[in-house]
C-alpha cells in the first residue's frame, strides 16, 4: 500500500508540473492574441484597397499579362503550405497538413508536378520525415509573422513562376493556410494565387452608379507591372497572419483543455491515493487487533 501511495504522489507531482506548463503557455498566447487579431484587422483595408485596384486596372486595360493568363508550357504547379513552428496547438498544424495532401493528391491526379513550399517547423518535419522533397522552407516567429519573410516567400514563388518551363517554372500556385474567423473558429483555406483571379473585394456597381473612367500612366501593362507583385506579396502576408492568429487561438484553447484535464487527474490520484493510505491504516490497524488478540488468548 505504501507504495502505492508513493506511485500516486509522484504522479500527482508530475502532472502539478505540467499544469504550470499549459497554465503558462495559455497565458503566453493569451497574451498576444490580441496583437495577432489587430495585426490581421490592420492589414486587411489596404489589402482590400489593393484588390480593387488591381481588379480594375485588370478589367479596363484589356492586357495579356504574365500572371493573368494560364501557362501551357508547363504542368508543375506550387504549393505553399502555412504550419507553425512549435507545437502544443491542438490540431492547428493536422488540419492545414491534411488539407495540403489533398491538394497535392488532387493536383496529381491532374497529371501535375507538384513543387511544394513551407512555412513553419511543423510542416518541415512532416514531409521531410517522410522523405518528400521541399522545393523551399522558411522557419522562426510563425506567430508573429514580418513583413521581410512575407516578401522574401512571395518573390521567391513570383521568380518559379515566371521562369521558363525548362528552368523548373510553374504554371500555377496554391496556398495553402489557416483562416482565422474567430477565437472559436479557425478553418483550413485553399486560395490560388496565380495566375490570378482576382474577383474578391469588388463591389458590383449598383443600377444608377457611373463606371469610372481609368487612364494609365505610363501603360497599363507598366502599372500592372507594379501592381501585381505588390498584390501577391500582401495576399501572402495577410495568410502568414491570418495564421498566426488562428495558431494562437488553437494554442490557448489546446493549453486551456490541457489545464482542465491536468486538474481532473490530480483530483483522481489525490483520490486514489486517500484510497490506499486509509487502505493500509485499515491493515495496520487489524494487524495491531490481530497480535493483541493473540497475546490475550496466549
Amino acid at each position: 500500500m505504501a507504495g502505492q501511495q508513493r506511485v500516486y504522489r509522484q504522479r500527482i507531482r508530475s502532472t502539478q508540473s505540467l499544469k504550470k506548463i499549459f497554465r503558462a503557455m495559455e497565458l503566453i498566447a493569451a497574451s498576444r492574441i490580441g496583437k495577432a487579431r489587430n495585426r490581421v484587422a490592420a492589414a486587411t483595408p489596404y489589402s482590400e484597397a489593393l484588390t480593387r485596384a488591381l481588379s480594375a486596372a485588370a478589367s479596363h486595360a484589356h492586357v495579356d499579362h504574365p500572371l493573368l493568363t494560364e501557362r501551357t508550357d508547363t504542368n508543375r504547379v506550387a504549393v505553399l503550405l502555412v504550419t507553425s513552428d512549435r507545437g502544443m496547438a491542438g490540431a492547428y498544424s493536422a488540419s492545414v497538413i491534411r488539407e495540403a495532401e489533398r491538394l497535392i493528391e488532387r493536383l496529381k491526379s491532374e497529371g501535375k508536378e507538384v513543387d511544394l513550399y513551407v512555412a513553419g517547423r511543423r510542416g518541415l518535419q512532416y514531409f521531410s520525415f517522410r522523405g518528400h522533397e521541399l522545393a523551399g522552407e522558411w522557419s522562426g516567429d510563425s506567430d508573429a509573422p514580418t513583413v521581410e519573410v512575407a516578401n522574401e516567400i512571395a518573390d521567391r514563388l513570383l521568380a518559379a513562376f515566371r521562369a521558363p518551363a525548362e528552368e523548373g517554372g510553374v504554371g500555377e500556385l496554391h496556398v495553402v493556410y489557416t483562416q482565422f474567423v474567430n477565437m472559436v473558429t479557425q478553418r483550413p483555406r485553399v486560395i490560388r494565387l496565380l495566375p490570378l483571379e482576382v474577383v474578391e473585394g469588388v463591389e458590383e456597381p449598383g443600377e444608377h452608379d457611373a463606371l469610372p473612367l481609368y487612364e494609365f500612366e505610363p501603360s497599363a501593362d507598366a502599372v500592372l507591372d507594379a501592381l501585381l507583385p505588390r498584390y501577391v506579396r500582401r495576399r501572402i502576408f495577410a495568410a502568414l497572419l491570418q495564421a498566426a492568429a488562428s495558431e494562437l487561438a488553437a494554442r490557448q484553447r489546446a493549453m486551456h483543455t490541457a489545464t482542465d484535464n491536468a486538474e481532473d487527474l490530480i483530483r483522481t490520484y489525490t483520490r486514489l491515493a486517500n484510497s490506499a493510505r486509509q487502505a493500509e491504516i485499515t491493515q495496520e490497524i487489524s494487524e495491531i487487533v490481530s497480535g493483541a488478540d493473540a497475546l490475550a488468548a496466549s
